[in-house]
């Protein structure tokens, strides 16, 4: 926290590995990074799963109408980010 502020600090790459291209998010909280397998790429967005992870199971991002939407979801439950392009 800073003031009223909640700070978090993610590093995330995509990458190719072994023929599949992941998702990789580096968080504090893990030990190692985590790898999320591509399972779909549309125009406007793509998914990324790793069944095998606590949580989020699922990462998916879609762009349109200037807006980023990210989504994470596993475990019955499920948060949207959004970010507008200006």
């Amino acid at each position: 926290m800073k003031g009223s502020d909640t700070l978090f600090v993610e590093q995330i790459k995509i990458l190719i590995k072994d023929d599949e291209i992941y998702y990789v998010a580096d968080v504090p909280e893990n030990n190692k990074p985590v790898y999320f397998k591509f399972t779909e790429v549309t125009e406007i967005g793509f998914v990324c799963e790793n069944p095998e992870h606590d949580f989020p199971k699922k990462i998916a991002y879609e762009y349109k109408d200037k807006t980023l939407k990210a989504s994470i979801s596993g475990n019955g439950k499920a948060m949207d980010y959004y970010f507008k392009h200006q």
